[in-house]
């Protein structure tokens, strides 16, 4: 996209590009790593990333807006389906909203627990320490409600269609967990089934599905992880080699 393209909002660059021939430009930015740098670059991320753990025990303490901007304008570069980038991120800090999602996600997990789940994802859950309980949501200075978009509506009338909708949203969503990590924040991803009372609180149309809410703060002093939470899968089991 060109410089004057980027001055424009991406709705209203939409119809320059769709249907149209394709238009290139230098990749720029882009610096080929000797061997070295690119095994000590990607052995700093992954000690870095595995250090992270969710978190259920959040502290009050503020977190900085630009950091969260910044955050989500790392997510906001992941790939997607056409380029059409179909996700939405809601940022809740006001008290009050974050009530009201408190109650409303404790009213689905306390059903789910008591009913809708069945035995065996509940003894799945068991080692983890999850309840319907759900005090962080009001207690983390900031939850980001992300949610999937269908379609983008121009101007014009016409209704662009959405692909991978989904796939995208979930890498867009992994870019951004990374992305608060490394700015040294603690998240939880949290998805109480159903979600529609999301499109309310946040004041988002029908055509936006909430995806997942992620809990952002710091840790609470003192806070706790679940032993089972951090074992991970070992490297043979999670990966095969074509060679």
């Amino acid at each position: 996209m060109s410089t004057a393209d980027e001055e424009m909002k991406f709705r209203d660059c939409l119809p320059l590009y769709i249907g149209c021939e394709p238009q290139f430009d230098d990749l720029n930015g882009y610096c080929r790593r000797p061997v070295v740098e690119m095994e000590s670059h990607a052995r700093a991320f992954y000690e870095s990333i595995c250090r992270r753990r969710t978190v259920r025990e959040f502290s009050a303490d503020p977190v900085p807006d630009e950091v969260i901007r910044l955050a989500l304008r790392a997510a906001a570069t992941a790939p997607s389906g056409a380029n059409l980038q179909p996700w939405h991120f809601a940022v809740v800090k006001d008290p009050a909203l974050k009530r009201r999602i408190r109650v409303a996600a404790e009213e689905e997990e306390k059903a789910f627990y008591e009913s809708g789940a069945p035995q065996e994802w509940l003894d799945t859950l068991k080692p983890l320490g999850s309840d319907e309980s759900k005090p962080f949501l009001e207690i983390a200075p900031v939850l980001i409600a992300v949610f999937s978009v269908n379609h983008t509506s121009l101007d014009d009338g016409r209704r662009i269609k959405h692909y991978y909708v989904p796939h995208s949203t979930g890498i867009a969503t992994g870019f951004l967990i990374a992305a608060l990590h490394e700015a040294g924040l603690a998240t939880l991803t949290h998805t109480p089934s159903p979600m529609g009372f999301l499109n309310d609180i946040c004041q988002r149309p029908a055509w936006e599905r909430p995806f997942l809410l992620l809990v952002t703060g710091f840790p609470a002093d003192g806070c706790t992880v679940p032993r089972f939470g951090g074992m991970k899968k070992t490297e043979e089991e999670f990966s095969s080699w074509l060679c």
